[in-house]
């Protein structure tokens, strides 16, 4: 299958991210707005800026990289490197999945949850987890991989974000 088609998926599956965590958001209530927050924070305007160009990245990268799982499948010569690369693609959409759960549960759990503590937490995983999505990535494609580093520096800035905002309401 070739990347505009395994580009749907990826785009499905990163739209959905984005619609719950959208759904799930919102920094006008009387709980987001009482509560105290480091002056190093960007304005609000800045976060669907932000998140949204991040999750085109994350679903051109991550279809580039089953692509190019799919042509290293086609090019194997043996039944032995052909199980290797299923077992990678496998690994690498349970890496995509987990990271986008967790992506998701960050807005359930902050906004919803309103319990910065366990979103703080919940966002280092996060923030783990995208670095590892960047580095399997980068083991399939390096331009994959260099394409989700602004992710995973993204998500380890709300990460210490989130930490501060749970640090400074405790």
């Amino acid at each position: 299958m070739g990347f505009t088609k395994k580009l749907v998926g990826t785009g499905i599956a990163t739209a959905v991210t984005a619609t719950i965590g959208t759904l799930a958001t919102d920094p006008d209530t009387a709980w987001y707005k009482t509560r105290r927050k480091p002056d190093w924070q960007p304005p609000n305007e800045v976060f669907p800026v932000a998140w949204t160009a991040l999750y085109a990245t994350i679903a051109g990268a991550t279809a580039k990289v089953f692509a190019d799982l799919d042509k290293q499948e086609d090019r194997a010569l043996t039944n032995a490197r052909r199980d290797e690369i299923q077992k990678e693609r496998s690994a690498f959409k349970r890496s995509l999945g987990l990271n986008l759960a967790l992506n998701a549960g960050w807005s359930i759990l902050f906004w919803q949850g309103r319990n910065a503590t366990v979103t703080a937490v919940e966002s280092t995983a996060l923030a783990v987890s995208s670095a590892c999505l960047a580095r399997r990535a980068g083991k399939v494609s390096t331009g994959a991989g260099l394409a989700l580093v602004p992710y995973a520096a993204w998500t380890t800035f709300a990460a210490a974000l989130t930490g501060k905002i749970a640090q400074l309401n405790e």
